[in-house]
C-alpha cells in the first residue's frame, strides 16, 4: 500500500511516528481533472468544486503536519516527565474499560445478567442445593473436628505412656479412626454398608 492511501490511525501504538513522506504527500489534482464532470454541473461550478477540493486536500496536507508535529512535541514531554509508553497504555486500557462500562450493550447485559441471577437465586432447586450444601459443611467440618480432638487425645496419651507401647502401629490406627468413624456414622455423615 502507498503512503498516499494509508489511514492515520490515532489508536495505533506508532503514532506520532509518521514518515515524512506521509506529511508530504501530495494532492494530485490532475486525477482529479482527468475524471468525467458530473452531470448537471456547469463549467463555473465545477471549477469551483475543483478549487474547494484542491484547499481541503491542502488542510488535510497541513493538518497531518501539525498533528505529526504535536505527537512529536507530546512524546518528548513524556520523556522528560519519565512517563512510560507502558503508562500511556495502560491509560488507554483504562479508559477503553470505561467507554465499554458505559456503553449501553454493556449496561443491558449487565440488567439482564443481574435479572437471571435474581431468578436463579430465588428458585426452589437453588434454595434446596445451598441448604443441602450448608449442611454437608456442617457435618464435614464436625467429623473434622472429632477426628482432630481424637489425634490430639491419641497423642497425648502417646506422650504420657513409655516408647516402646505407643508406637504400636495397629493400636495407633485403631484408635484413631474408631472414634472418628463412629462420632461420623452417629452423626448420619457417613452410613456403614
Amino acid at each position: 500500500m502507498d503512503s498516499a492511501g494509508q489511514d492515520i490511525n490515532l489508536n495505533s501504538p506508532n503514532k506520532g511516528l509518521l514518515s515524512d513522506s506521509m506529511t508530504d504527500v501530495p494532492v494530485d489534482t490532475a486525477v482529479a481533472a482527468q475524471a468525467p464532470a458530473v452531470q448537471g454541473l456547469t463549467e463555473a461550478e465545477e471549477e469551483e468544486l475543483r478549487a474547494e477540493l484542491a484547499k481541503v486536500e491542502e488542510e488535510i496536507v497541513t493538518l497531518r503536519q501539525v498533528l505529526a508535529a504535536k505527537e512529536r512535541h507530546c512524546g518528548e514531554l513524556r520523556r522528560k516527565l519519565g512517563l512510560s509508553a507502558l503508562e500511556g497504555l495502560k491509560q488507554n486500557l483504562s479508559r477503553g474499560w470505561h467507554d465499554v462500562q458505559v456503553s449501553s450493550a454493556y449496561v443491558k447485559t449487565s440488567e439482564k445478567l443481574g435479572e437471571w441471577n435474581e431468578k436463579v437465586t430465588q428458585s426452589d432447586l437453588y434454595k434446596k442445593t445451598q441448604e443441602t450444601l450448608s449442611q454437608a459443611g456442617q457435618k464435614t467440618s464436625a467429623a473434622l473436628s472429632t477426628m482432630s480432638s481424637a489425634i490430639s487425645r491419641k497423642l497425648g496419651d502417646m506422650r504420657a505412656r513409655p516408647f516402646s507401647h505407643s508406637f504400636s502401629s495397629a493400636s495407633i490406627r485403631h484408635s484413631i479412626s474408631m472414634p472418628a468413624m463412629s462420632e461420623l456414622s452417629g452423626s448420619g455423615g457417613i452410613s456403614r454398608g
